[in-house]
């Protein structure tokens, strides 16, 4: 079982809305490895290296990898698949629209309608996801990126033997990867990249990828 992946991308190919395949090579093989559309940005650049962490889906007639840019999304990807009527395809969508942390709160939360953000999750779907998967959630904890950042430590955020990340620093970086993640999901909803650059500019500095996501959706609407 394949568990992570470190290579060369050597091709990157949009498969349908909310997936995107890689053809990552390690030690001269070739890996195809689809990816959320969402978090396609940060999965690694056409020419550059990556690292995935990975999960293994064996079928009757194929092993298909799913990679995902952080442990916390394969985490979650699992998590999904866990629920009834949930295939590859439907959580890699879930992933596209909503992160890590955004899935848990929506979950915890029973925010139905954070779920029904993402294409063909209805109302009922949504309500029967939030049961599921609640009880799975509870005992989940992603990891918190700040605390990646700061090398592990504890709750007052210092590091064991490193240097935290400056509050500014962190605040930055994220809105800058809530923005990523609200293109690339706008980009696999089908939205041409002039509509997309022009609903990226105009959000708001400050909130969730799942408000981000809504106001860019209102603003496409009231272009279109």
């Amino acid at each position: 079982m394949i568990g992570s992946l470190r290579g060369l991308v050597l091709d990157r190919v949009l498969r349908g809305d909310h997936q995107v395949e890689l053809l990552v090579e390690a030690g001269g093989v070739g890996y195809r490895v689809m990816v959320p559309a969402g978090s396609a940005a940060r999965a690694g650049e056409l020419g550059g290296q990556a690292f995935l962490h990975v999960h293994t889906h064996v079928r009757e007639d194929a092993i298909l990898l799913y990679g995902f840019p952080s442990r916390e999304e394969r985490e979650c990807f699992e998590v999904l698949l866990g629920a009834h009527g949930v295939g590859p395809a439907v959580a890699l969508a879930v992933l596209s629209v909503l992160s890590p942390s955004a899935l848990r709160r929506a979950v915890l939360s029973e925010d139905a309608d954070a779920l029904m953000l993402v294409p063909g999750i209805g109302k009922k779907t949504a309500a029967r996801l939030l049961m599921e998967m609640g009880p799975r959630f509870e005992a989940f904890e992603p990891l918190d990126a700040q605390t990646v950042l700061a090398g592990g430590g504890g709750a007052d955020g210092a590091s064991s033997g490193g240097v935290s990340a400056s509050p500014h620093e962190g605040s930055a970086a994220d809105r800058s990867a809530r923005r990523d993640e609200v293109k690339a999901a706008l980009v696999g909803l089908g939205y041409g990249q002039d509509e997309v650059r022009q609903a990226v500019a105009r959000l708001p500095g400050e909130g969730t990828t799942p408000d981000l996501l809504r106001h860019a959706l209102r603003e496409l609407a009231g272009s279109r």
